[in-house]
């Protein structure tokens, strides 16, 4: 079991940049938060033109640095470097992990999404991933999720390794649970916060 598991949470997939900011800014004043990761694409996998992640992330890294907490750009460690963000979160089809730390360094933050793959989230963290990601762990209008992750994939990474582990997909307050008590490190949260009816503030208490 983890004794700090820490939210991380992750964009919507569009935002009006101002708006977000004061919505982020709302959470951050709520609660614990590890990291933002700024993902601006849409279900299909379309992102956001790279002008739009820019201007977002030149909006909300001074918010994200003024509480410690990191920010990092979904899929394009390239356009993390161009913003000066904490680091970037990788894909299986996008920049290799090696390509991606030769890029941002040492220093950066970089995760990898390893799907419901213990030998995909083996070979990360060999290759010096900072993190592993495994979902979808629940049902999630955010993005068309190619696997079902269950509890038992984090009780083993739990033991396995020491690098540490996010679970994402569907998250809310009513399933979390489960997740921290199989060894979950991080909750990528995103549609159960920022799509809360009663705001951001009371999503992040809960």
């Amino acid at each position: 079991m983890t004794d700090s598991c820490r939210l991380y949470l992750v964009s919507p997939p569009a935002i009006d940049a101002a708006a977000f900011a004061r919505a982020f800014e709302e959470a951050l004043g709520a609660g614990d938060v590890a990291c933002l990761q700024l993902r601006l694409k849409d279900r299909a996998g379309t992102p956001a033109p790279d002008d739009d992640i820019l201007r977002a992330a030149e909006t909300l890294l001074p918010i994200a640095r003024a509480r410690d907490v990191a920010l990092l750009i979904n899929d394009r460690p390239d356009l993390a470097k161009r913003a000066g963000a904490d680091g970037a979160h990788i894909g299986q089809s996008d920049m290799s992990l090696s390509e991606a730390r030769a890029l941002l360094g040492d220093r950066a933050s970089i995760g990898v999404t390893c799907h419901a793959s213990k030998d995909l989230a083996l070979e990360a963290g060999a290759a010096g991933a900072d993190y592993v990601a495994f979902g979808a762990f629940f049902p999630t209008g955010t993005k068309d999720a190619p696997t079902r992750a269950t509890l038992d994939i984090l009780e083993w990474w739990s033991h396995a390794t020491t690098v540490p582990c996010v679970a994402i997909g569907g998250i809310t307050p009513d399933n979390c649970g489960a997740l921290v008590r199989a060894g979950a490190d991080f909750l990528a949260v995103s549609n159960a916060v920022w799509g809360a009816e009663d705001g951001p503030a009371a999503a992040m208490k809960r």
